[in-house]
């Protein structure tokens, strides 16, 4: 919310007692701050409970629109910090507050319509620390707050514990301790500038895969840091920074990315391309391609063209997309490596990994879409790279996907390639290939994430201004791989990978 400016005027008496400071309009500062304090809270209150509502919906159909930090930090919030705080307090009381809420004669028809602001504001009364409240919904809960307590207390007794410290304990989830991820945004800034900056504040370094990204003590709060306002830097962690990293589109490619939204893959494969080329960033739902274009927007990544449809409506055989040379495939998932991460792990359906028969039904559900996706980006002629990429432990929303698409891709004339081979923790061996493939493990990288890559053998007949200078007639195995005529620095590919007698008809032909 935007502050209110003040200008304080201090008078000195005679008598040499202490002045009193007074705003322009002649009221006592200390009201004015307490008038603002209030005001503040007013809005963070109403913010919260629309990110709280869109949150409870999504949890109700097991399908998120995006995950609490994302919806906080979104450009239409105002009071981040203070909304933020609101919405995770009141979700780790949440069972407690809706029995509370439920008592019989505290809710009539018309506030039970706002629930969500009543969940907020009862945290506040009972659980909170705010002393003063203004607007119509909180004066109607200020009425009734004795009953409220005494809910509270009967509550406590059914629980037997002695206190609301007790009670909150029980309800207390631990936070998983993991590095601040930061991702300079090299269409924007650099590294050095980034770390100089940050760097005075706090303990800054390098991370050892990625180059532009950089790691900072666990809780290090960025989130009003001008460098991340302007889009210099992404609060996007390690994960999300690999699968888009494997891919390792060059500069002038046109690119697709599957389902874009947020958007932080997107702007980093942007940035990766050096803002040339041509990224097509695909989205079907409508709230969620509001992000995609926000985060386009920050980052000024100008080469993405954002469109709002659904991936698997595009023909791969349409000439449009011939150009396209590598494809970025991130479906919806469970998320249950990300719980954590995503504060999933307040949601009134998180169960602690466990699945149930209606998640296992839903997985289901997700695996099939996911092997649709995959299967669709498989299919375009042109695609030379295809990386697959999902925030789940599952294995069957992993290795079950690849296994069942892998004949599909070698028809295509695909195979797999080791992403990241300095990576220790590698596929289940439940598939062919599975050490090409890469896992981040929730308790040894404090999230869950997966990639796959496919490399198409041979070459296409899309020709860029780098491909016309390359003049080499041998290939080095040793150095990061050419195949067809993309350059991936992350990847050593096998030689059965790739035909010598067709790089040598190659390179005569290019040298003539």
């Amino acid at each position: 919310m935007r502050r209110l400016k003040t200008s304080v005027v201090a008078t000195k008496p005679a008598t040499g007692k202490p002045a009193t400071g007074k705003t322009a309009d002649g009221k006592p500062a200390t009201n004015r701050r307490q008038e603002n304090a209030s005001r503040s809270a007013y809005f963070a209150r109403r913010e919260a409970a629309n990110v709280l509502r869109t949150v409870l919906q999504g949890d109700a159909r097991r399908q998120a629109v995006a995950s609490i930090k994302s919806l906080v930090y979104s450009p239409s919030v105002r009071n981040k910090r203070g909304t933020l705080a609101l919405v995770c307090q009141t979700l780790k009381h949440f069972s407690f507050i809706k029995e509370v809420l439920e008592t019989p004669n505290i809710l009539n028809s018309k506030w039970k319509r706002q629930w969500e602001l009543m969940c907020i504001i009862t945290y506040d009364i009972l659980f909170g620390q705010a002393e003063s409240f203004m607007g119509d919904a909180e004066k109607f809960l200020i009425l009734r707050k004795d009953a409220l307590q005494l809910a509270l207390a009967q509550l406590l007794k059914r629980k037997g514990v002695k206190n609301v410290k007790q009670l909150m304990e029980i309800s207390e989830t631990s936070d998983i301790q993991k590095p601040r991820y930061v991702r300079v945004n090299t269409l924007k800034s650099d590294v050095k500038t980034v770390i100089h900056e940050l760097g005075k504040l706090h303990t800054v370094h390098k991370d050892d895969m990625i180059e532009d990204l950089l790691v900072l003590p666990p809780g290090a709060d960025l989130h009003d840091h001008p460098l991340v306002t302007n889009g210099s830097i992404f609060l996007q962690g390690k994960a999300s920074c690999i699968s888009a990293a494997a891919l390792q589109p060059e500069p002038g490619w046109e690119v697709l990315d599957a389902c874009a939204a947020p958007g932080n893959k997107t702007v980093y494969l942007a940035a990766i391309m050096k803002g040339k080329g041509k990224i097509i960033a695909c989205e079907r739902n409508k709230e969620r391609v509001e992000l995609l274009r926000n985060t386009v927007a920050l980052a000024g990544a100008t080469n993405v063209d954002v469109m709002h449809t659904d991936f698997l409506s595009l023909n791969p055989d349409d000439p449009v997309h011939a150009k396209i040379r590598a494809i970025l495939v991130d479906p919806s998932c469970s998320g249950s490596g990300t719980t954590n991460v995503r504060l999933d792990h307040l949601l009134p359906s998180y169960n602690s990994g466990k699945m149930d028969a209606d998640d296992i039904d839903r997985v289901r559900k997700l695996q099939s879409f996911q092997k649709k996706v995959l299967a669709h980006a498989l299919s375009f002629p042109g695609a030379e790279r295809v990386v697959y990429s999902t925030c789940s432990i599952h294995q069957i929303e992993n290795e079950d996907v690849i296994s069942s698409l892998l004949p599909l891709a070698v028809s295509h004339g695909f195979q797999l390639a080791t992403v990241f081979p300095q990576w220790p923790r590698r596929g289940l061996p439940v598939v062919e290939g599975s050490e090409h493939l890469l896992r981040i493990d929730p308790v040894e990288d404090k999230e869950g994430f997966f990639v796959a890559l496919f490399v198409r053998e041979g070459y296409s007949n899309i020709t860029t201004e780098e491909d016309k200078e390359d003049k080499s007639s041998t290939v080095n195995y040793n150095k990061p791989s050419r195949i067809g005529r993309f350059h991936c620095p992350f990847v050593q590919l096998p030689k059965t990978l790739v035909y010598p007698q067709f790089w040598i008809s190659r390179r005569r032909r290019s040298n003539r």
